[in-house]
């Protein structure tokens, strides 16, 4: 059973001059490079984001080496100041594969302890010339099978809906083998990897079926434990959440205090007020879940995995209540194809899925910390 009371700092909770910085220079970045026209353009092409602002992302900011030890070519910060660039790319709707790149694949090999796979793939990760996913983590899926080859292993099965699963360079696998589950890494080729495109709810979040047809692959580690992997990913998208909240809201509050109806400003009615307070409440919820979710990823807390659920549970419902009312207090507008709002909608719908639905993660929760349900009559 796990603890009732946090054991995390409070001041941890709270962003430092460096990460107020980070994030007034990310915002700035993403607002002059990444708005919803560059992300609706980039949709279109092969690999479905800016590849130049992806490595100027890795190079002028050095995002994606923010929580890389610098052993492994990263700048070695935490993952705090990694959620801060994670909260503002969600904000933005950045379409990049930073989820799959730089939280799920770079903490599974980071956690997998295998030094010489980390010396491999992390510094091309963290300079941005890798991208990467993971496939396989869901263990009520167990698609995927390793078996030996020669002097090697080789892949087969099928892992569908896997992140960025048609673009990525790398992709860490789980698989099982006659002892149990294990970690791969794969390159995929065309012939031993063939990789659909999934049409999905939200084309800014690019899914695919995988398919190993004794695809050649390297052991990682020792073990086939995902699940402090899994957990970062469900931080890391609360904090996308949590920006992508701050959007819709600061978005429909600028709108309804210019919108005339009635000769006032309809945000001026009580009942337009009484809407957005409860999307306001429910974002500083929403950042306090994340904000200590992003405190045990940092510190390896085994607090983890209840605070990652509680995140993915409160995050995600706040995601879809801001959107809804970005869409509703819009009016007409907010119904139109042009308008961005639909972007967010869709973002938000597939985002509270990704890892598991907000019941899930309830009843996840109930049983990390030893509550019990009455069974149905």
């Amino acid at each position: 059973m796990h603890h009732r009371h946090p054991d995390i700092d409070p001041q941890l909770l709270s962003e430092t001059e460096e990460q107020r910085e980070l994030r007034t220079v990310l915002r700035d970045f993403f607002t002059e490079e990444s708005g919803p026209e560059d992300v609706r353009k980039h949709l279109a092409t092969p690999r479905g984001h800016d590849e130049t602002l992806w490595a100027r992302l890795a190079g002028e900011i050095g995002v994606h080496g923010l929580a890389i030890p610098e052993q492994f070519g990263g700048s070695g910060f935490t993952f705090a100041e990694l959620a801060v660039a994670l909260e503002e790319s969600g904000r933005a709707l950045y379409c990049a594969p930073l989820l799959p790149t730089v939280v799920l694949a770079a903490h599974a090999l980071l956690n997998s302890g295998d030094q010489q796979a980390c010396a491999r793939y992390l510094p091309r990760i963290a300079d941005g010339t890798l991208t990467a996913t993971v496939a396989g983590f869901d263990e009520a899926e167990p698609g995927v099978g390793a078996e030996r080859s020669g002097q090697g292993w080789v892949l087969r099965g099928a892992a569908d809906f896997v992140l960025d699963g048609a673009g990525a360079d790398l992709i860490v696998v789980r698989a099982q083998t006659p002892g149990g589950a294990r970690l791969f890494a794969c390159e995929p080729a065309e012939d031993t990897c063939p990789r659909t495109p999934r049409r999905v709810l939200d084309e800014t979040r690019r899914q695919s079926l995988v398919e190993f047809r004794g695809a050649p692959a390297t052991l990682v580690g020792e073990s086939g434990e995902v699940t402090a992997a899994l957990d970062a990913g469900r931080a890391a998208l609360a904090a996308e959440q949590v920006g992508g909240s701050g959007h819709a809201l600061d978005a429909t509050v600028q709108f309804v205090a210019q919108r005339q109806q009635f000769g006032r400003p309809i945000g001026s009615f009580q009942a337009v007020k009484h809407r957005l307070a409860d999307v306001l409440v429910a974002l500083e919820a929403a950042r306090s879940a994340s904000a200590y979710a992003t405190a045990c990823v940092a510190l390896a807390s085994p607090q983890l995995p209840v605070a990652a659920s509680a995140a993915a549970a409160v995050c995600s419902e706040t995601y879809r209540l801001a959107t809804a009312e970005y869409v509703q207090l819009h009016g007409g507008i907010g119904f139109t194809w042009e308008h961005p709002a639909h972007l967010y909608v869709r973002r938000a719908r597939s985002s509270e899925v990704l890892f598991g639905t907000a019941d899930q993660h309830r009843t996840r929760l109930a049983e990390l910390v030893g509550l019990t349900t009455r069974p149905a009559a």
